[in-house]
């Protein structure tokens, strides 16, 4: 019961302090609209944003799915291959110095306005993070299991397929915690640079017809997907790996 009536408190007692600070600074709709109305246009034009959501969930999906795979790809293969470490590991970190605003663009120009452009910049986002979790797990076993391996004659791959990922699964779920929260920025990114169709899109033809009230509406339907995609993740994480520690 507590674990429902404390994300409720929280809400009700941010759209309070909302609420107030239109009040209080005695705000105009079109710097600051009330809970109240950006929750009626959210109702009136629930439609719109619905159509508006599946091409963003589709893209935050897709990008979290891929950038999960090739991250978890990435660091087996630099675990595995110390060569590989040495010389892909900066190229990781430079990748990341680049702000995404700075490459979303030539990704529109190169892949186009659909999908694929906004998929292609999630994945850039979430590939640090889930790699860097993963490989430092992978860095980090414990070395009495890995000497105890080695007594066993166990072979490297042996050693790397029981001992090493099941340990660092623990790592790697925290990392793909970080890239539930990062995926639907992504796709909002890719949107806000060049696209016809999702939230992102919504909000810039809002803003532009000074409509900030379905502006609101549109943050809290992206706020909306962050949540329920990240507790649905973590969820899982927590039945599919249950040897992580909890605090």
């Amino acid at each position: 019961m507590k674990s429902i009536l404390r994300p409720v408190i929280l809400c009700l007692s941010l759209l309070l302090l909302w609420q107030c600070c239109v009040m209080i600074f005695n705000l105009p709709p079109y710097i600051l609209p009330t809970p109240w109305n950006v929750l009626k246009t959210g109702y009136t034009h629930i439609d719109l944003i619905a159509v508006e959501t599946i091409p963003t969930l589709i893209e935050t999906l897709m990008g979290l799915f891929l950038g999960i795979l090739f991250g978890c790809s990435a660091a087996l293969v630099m675990i595995r291959f110390r060569l590989v470490s040495i010389w892909f590991l900066p190229v990781l970190i430079i990748s990341q110095a680049i702000p995404t605003f700075a490459i979303a663009p030539l990704l529109v120009i190169w892949f186009g306005y659909g999908m694929a452009s906004k998929i292609i910049t999630t994945i850039i986002m979430l590939f640090f993070p889930i790699t860097s979790a993963f490989y430092d797990g992978l860095r980090r076993t414990e070395l009495g299991w890995l000497e105890l391996a080695k007594t066993m004659n166990a072979t490297p791959w042996n050693t790397l397929l029981h001992i090493r990922i099941p340990a660092a699964l623990p790592s790697l779920a925290s990392g793909i915690r970080v890239a539930t929260v990062i995926a639907p920025i992504g796709a909002i990114v890719g949107e806000w640079v060049g696209a016809s169709r999702g939230l992102g899109y919504l909000m810039l033809n809002a803003n532009a017809h000074m409509q900030i009230d379905m502006m609101f509406s549109a943050l809290l339907t992206i706020i909306l997907i962050s949540l329920s995609l990240y507790f649905s993740v973590n969820f899982l994480l927590k039945k599919l790996i249950p040897w992580q520690h909890e605090k």
